[in-house]
């Protein structure tokens, strides 16, 4: 029978940090997230996610939330287009019945559900931590930003990528990739942006071209992602905004319809850089502390692995933590599977990310997509 941890801190409130406390919650275990932000709503959470029957979709099953999952995905959102530069379509994959392998559902959703099934008082808002230690014991401690000092039986860094657990197991830093994605967003797109909502459909289109790229998702609310997708320096956007005229200037000859989701944005063009961690990124075991998601495993977008990766993390480690004795057992297994499971995944979007961004990038898109359509390759 398990011995459960009698206090397990948990570092950020993000989607596989959360899935961890239900999951474990499921388990009659509990645990607290320690999350920056002072509320759920004070960051903007992002786009749509397809999750995998094998990994998302199986942390929820775990956490006992498919059921209002389905009820909240949008089966719509499966439909991929892919343009050429000029506008013209080169593949128009329609959303597959019920949503297919890889239902759609907007983070801010998914993040809800999972807050709402936690016990009142699990996550505690506006917690920053400033710095993490393990004792000579081996008893891990945090120190948050307003001098409260928080020890505990088993440390978990779900905090992102820059992880403040990261560097009591590992020296790796994340890399930039040579690549930025200027985020805009649409809104209220079935009355004002009516060309674009067509252009975009219901959702994701990839228009690329030129080493570069438009990516548009649409999402709830009546809303429209954009991420115009550049190779630039690491420094080429140091601020929290862009103005658009200097990424149009980077679109000279694309069609207008692209250029207009760019420049039609709603809000300013705020700069995401793309970075990641090694591929094969691992480390030794140290007593009781873990890491899972983007503190494990940074990788680019470009293989829509990211959340999926958190959530199935979250939830082996907490099936780990019920089902093994002792929690440095618990850890070894989780580690042993978490390892190559994330290399594999890393490698796949580091290729996407390299093959969609060269000159040929079009093409190998194509060819990747129609892989993935016919069933042939797993995405």
């Amino acid at each position: 029978m398990s011995t459960a941890p009698t206090s397990i801190a948990i570092v950020g409130g993000g989607l596989g940090g959360l899935t961890l406390a239900r999951v474990l919650h499921t388990h009659g275990i509990a645990s607290t997230v320690y999350e920056r932000d002072a509320s759920p709503t004070t960051r903007d959470q992002g786009g749509t996610l397809d999750l995998d029957e094998d990994s998302g979709r199986r942390a929820l099953s775990a956490g006992g939330l498919l059921d209002d999952f389905r009820e909240l995905s949008r089966p719509e959102g499966g439909e991929l287009i892919l343009l050429a530069k000029d506008g013209s379509t080169l593949l128009h994959e329609p959303a597959p019945e019920g949503g297919g392998d890889r239902p759609e559902i907007d983070r801010y959703a998914l993040r809800g559900l999972l807050l709402d099934s936690l016990p009142r008082g699990t996550v505690r808002w506006g917690h920053k931590v400033r710095s993490a230690t393990v004792s000579p014991a081996g008893r891990p401690a945090l120190t948050l930003a307003d001098g409260e000092t928080v020890e505990a039986d088993l440390l978990v860094g779900a905090d992102g990528a820059w992880s403040r657990i990261r560097p009591l197991l590992s020296d790796a830093r994340p890399v930039y990739s040579g690549v930025t994605l200027m985020d805009g967003q649409l809104e209220d797109v079935g009355t004002r942006h009516r060309a674009l909502a067509e252009l975009v459909g219901h959702g994701t289109m990839f228009a690329l071209g030129d080493e570069k790229g438009v990516i548009a998702q649409r999402i709830g609310g009546d809303r429209i992602r954009v991420y115009s997708t550049v190779k630039v320096p690491e420094a080429w956007a140091d601020t929290e905004a862009v103005a658009t005229k200097r990424v149009l200037d980077l679109f000279p000859d694309w069609d207008d319809g692209l250029r207009a989701l760019i420049a039609d944005s709603d809000g300013p063009l705020v700069p995401r850089p793309i970075y990641a961690l090694p591929v094969g990124h691992r480390w030794e075991r140290v007593p009781g502390v873990t890491l899972l998601g983007d503190a494990a495993h940074l990788m680019s977008p470009f293989a829509g692995a990211g959340a999926n990766l958190a959530m199935l993390d979250g939830a082996e480690l907490a099936r780990a933590i019920a089902t093994h004795d002792d929690v440095e057992t618990a850890l070894t297994a989780y580690e042993t599977a978490l390892f190559p499971r994330s290399a594999t995944e890393a490698a796949l979007s580091a290729a996407h990310l390299d093959e969609f961004l060269r000159p040929d990038g079009l093409r190998l898109a194509r060819d990747r997509f129609t892989s993935y359509a016919s069933g042939d390759d797993a995405r």
